[in-house]
């Protein structure tokens, strides 16, 4: 599977695509505060991460009994650019339903 394809693949899902537009505010993000935004529970947002992290999207660090999540900083231009690209149509859509 090529990057693009993981990429795609991991933004069709509604949990990890509300990751994403997290952690593209440049921040890290604790895992709990990724948990009780999107709703998810520890087991389930930790599979979500992982996809995330394989399609090169998130990086991770561990900090004590948490690991703490960040817009991948190795993201290449092409694939940020796809991302921002999403997330874009994302607020688009969310104008027009307001």
């Amino acid at each position: 599977m090529t990057q693009i394809s993981l990429v795609m693949a991991a933004l069709s899902d509604p949990t990890r695509l509300g990751a994403v537009r997290l952690l593209w505010d440049g921040q890290e993000h604790c895992v709990c505060e990724l948990m009780r935004q999107l709703g998810a529970t520890q087991s389930r947002m930790s599979r979500h991460m992982g996809v995330l992290k394989q399609a090169g999207l998130a990086a991770d660090r561990r900090d004590a009994q948490w690991v703490r999540y960040r817009r991948n900083p190795a993201l290449s231009p092409q694939i940020a650019a796809v991302v921002d690209a999403v997330i874009a149509a994302l607020g688009e859509d969310r104008k027009k339903a307001a």
